[in-house]
């Protein structure tokens, strides 16, 4: 019988460094990722694949802004950048998937939280780059309504909401598709099991 295995990884495992932020170098990432996956299928594991995307969030909102502020453009709410970049990575895990002939398949997923979570006012899940003390009080000055905290002696980064999951919706089908013998790419977002969120039937933002 095979043994059901969740593998999580993180955002920035596959967007390693500011220098080189971009979706070729992150596809690089995940194809030599999506190796070791394909080996742990065929060794009869049911792998389910969950990932961060601290850092392609944070990018999705600062580009928001820029076109914001240049263009006019109107503002993306931070709902559609996480749900965005879980169909982006999604679809560049299955890519590489696709080339090692395992059958993948990924899923945008909402997960239910707590309308009155407590991190809704008290924002403290970093996303996007990391920036020196002035960067970040240049862009804080620019941005008067983002969140900065320093991060593990690394640099300053953008911090947003991260509510506790309680529910994963789409769960039934990730155990169906799971079932069938593909790899199943789900929840992905903050906390590595957050997704898309959404409180008492409405869109996060």
């Amino acid at each position: 019988m095979s043994v059901l295995t969740v593998v999580a990884i993180g955002g920035n495992s596959i967007a390693p460094g500011n220098q080189e932020v971009s979706v070729a170098r992150q596809q690089q990432a995940i194809n030599q990722l999506a190796e070791h996956i394909v080996a742990l299928q065929a060794a009869g594991h049911r792998v389910v694949l969950t990932h961060g995307n601290g850092p392609q969030v944070g990018l999705e909102l600062q580009r928001s802004a820029i076109a914001h502020q240049q263009l006019a453009l109107p503002r993306v709410p931070l709902a559609y950048c996480v749900a965005a970049t879980q169909g982006g990575i999604g679809s560049q895990l299955q890519q590489a998937f696709t080339r090692s002939s395992q059958a993948a398949v990924s899923l945008v997923t909402l997960v239910e939280v707590a309308a009155d979570d407590p991190a809704f006012s008290a924002p403290d899940k970093p996303v996007g780059l990391f920036y020196s003390a002035g960067e970040s009080a240049l862009l804080k000055a620019q941005h008067p309504d983002w969140c900065f905290m320093e991060d593990a002696g690394r640099g300053y980064r953008r911090v947003v909401p991260s509510p506790q999951p309680r529910h994963i919706l789409a769960a039934p089908a990730i155990e169906l598709l799971s079932a069938q013998g593909f790899i199943v790419i789900a929840a992905g977002g903050r906390r590595g099991t957050g997704g898309a969120h959404y409180r008492g039937g409405l869109s996060e933002r």
